[in-house]
């Protein structure tokens, strides 16, 4: 019995299949007078999760009877069906979705069943299951009422970051390699791919689509390898919907050391003990091997060696001035570091041993400096102050039209009359002549002739009459000649200042 209930029901799919067959493609919602199909519009999932179709049946007043209630999927044009509830034969799931889709209401499989809802649940989705899905009601006496709802599935992809190899190799050639790739691979919608990292490097991108409709997004990071490229971070930045998906890996390069020669402080004088010399290296891998040599010579014979590092024993001497090399070598390759190495005969104290200037020192020289330059502007302005006041001083204040000219060994004071010599009373001139006056003779044991003056010349003009004779003034004196003996004057003061012009001037009256 149960056997050709089954077989009936196959039949009444097949038939209802080739019925709707004949109108895919033109499935209208029926609402009818009081009847309606309730769905939802759009439902969507992710490949291996579950989902639910719901599907009601609101009946009118008075109600109609449901004959049958068939799901069915429409793909491409074309209607296959999924499940089937009859009252009076029960209900029957198709393949290939036997395994996976059930009514979700138990009433549906009672033997009297309730038809109202025929919510169906998908569970283990798969991508092909993504369609559109028709709940046809089939009723006496109103005919087929039916909606639909369609079905997305998404595929959330598989995100890995994957160094390019092992082992990245920096080459003198400085050429570009990919050094990482990061791809989110079979997932549906296609995820978008970025990259954080400090590198300067650049990214390819490249989409393959699957036959099952997912896609495959790989991108490459291409830059030089160097030294500065080790250890440094990676990140790749998968987006997808709105997930953010992160991996990240730190570059391991390997390159030829980087070496210099250390300890040297440029203040390695005669006698100083215990110098040394080291071969700094920065290497990955790590140095395995240091030579040192002495540029056209032999290391010298007081040095012990001791990995990287050459120690001078004893005090220093001119032998150990030179150029000393070390080569550093690895796996990658070999490399040299160079220092020349001076001797003085006396130490520098100005410079640190240590080759590098201490903060203590710098401030030292930093007062230092400032108290010189405090005391070479002092000077400066010293100067300057000095040479005003010179220059002020030499200035000539007076009137220079009261300057008297200085005949003999005498000076004047400006702006007054010389104060000459007292005339002897003795000195006798003719009454009422025409002539010029000249003295007479002095007679006396006192009195002496001109021409008897018995001086040498520098005594001979301090004993010469003198007078003066205001600047402008006419020159139309007497031709008389004095004629008397009188006491040498001093020499010139020294508040006196000779003139071009022959006349001096005392600083006390004309300068201030």
């Amino acid at each position: 019995m149960a056997m050709c209930v089954e077989i009936w029901i196959l039949l009444l799919a097949l038939h209802v299949q080739g019925k709707t067959q004949t109108s895919a493609g033109n499935h209208p919602t029926h609402t009818g007078s009081g009847q309606m199909v309730q769905m939802d519009s759009a439902k969507s999932g992710f490949v291996g999760s579950q989902v639910e179709l719901r599907c009601i049946f609101v009946n009118s007043n008075p109600p109609v009877k449901i004959s049958q209630v068939t799901w069915q999927k429409v793909l491409n044009g074309s209607k296959q069906n999924v499940a089937i509830a009859n009252p009076a034969l029960g209900v029957s799931v198709l393949p290939p979705f036997k395994e996976r889709v059930t009514f979700k209401q138990a009433a549906v499989r009672h033997r009297t069943p309730s038809l109202e809802d025929t919510t169906i649940m998908f569970s283990e989705l798969q991508l092909s299951d993504e369609a559109a899905y028709i709940c046809e009601y089939t009723t006496f006496p109103a005919g087929n009422r039916e909606n639909m709802v369609n079905l997305t599935v998404f595929a959330r992809p598989m995100t890995r970051m994957t160094l390019t190899t092992p082992t990245i190799v920096a080459r003198a050639s400085k050429r570009k390699m990919t050094v990482a790739t990061c791809v989110s691979a079979n997932g549906k919608p296609p995820s978008v791919i970025k990259w954080d990292t400090r590198l300067k490097g650049e990214a390819t991108f490249q989409e393959t689509h699957n036959q099952n409709g997912t896609v495959t997004v790989r991108s490459n990071y291409v830059v030089v390898p160097s030294r500065e490229t080790h250890k440094q971070k990676l990140t790749c930045i998968v987006t997808y919907r709105n997930e953010r998906i992160t991996d990240s890996v730190v570059l391991n390069v390997q390159y030829e050391p980087e070496v210099k020669i250390e300890d040297f402080d440029g203040n390695w004088f005669l006698n100083r003990q215990n110098v040394q010399l080291t071969c700094r290296a920065d290497a990955n891998p790590p140095v395995t091997i240091y030579q040192w040599k002495l540029l056209n010579g032999s290391l010298p014979s007081n040095v012990e060696i001791k990995n990287n590092t050459l120690f001078f024993k004893g005090p220093v001497t001119y032998d150990l001035a030179g150029t000393y090399v070390c080569d550093a070598t690895n796996s990658i390759g070999t490399r040299t570091g160079i220092v020349d190495v001076n001797i003085t005969e006396f130490p520098n104290n100005n410079m640190p041993r240590g080759g590098e200037i201490t903060q203590e020192a710098h401030n030292a020289g930093a007062a230092i400096g400032g108290a010189v330059g405090g005391v070479a502007l002092l000077a400066v302005a010293a100067i300057l102050l000095f040479v005003f006041l010179r220059r002020r001083q030499r200035t000539f204040k007076g009137d220079y039209s009261t300057k008297k000219h200085v005949f003999g060994n005498g000076y004047s004071k400006a702006g007054g009359l010389p104060a000459h010599p007292p005339i002897p009373k003795n000195l006798q001139y003719p009454d009422d002549s025409d002539d010029e006056k000249k003295p007479a003779q002095i007679g006396g044991p006192g009195g002496f002739e001109a021409s008897e003056r018995d001086f040498d010349g520098e005594q001979e003009d301090l004993k010469r009459p003198y007078f003066t004779v205001d600047e402008g003034e006419s020159r139309d004196y007497d031709e008389r000649t004095l004629a008397f003996q009188y006491d040498p004057e001093p020499e010139i003061a020294d508040d006196m200042i000779s003139q071009t012009d022959g006349s001096v001037i005392s600083k006390k009256e004309w300068y201030v």
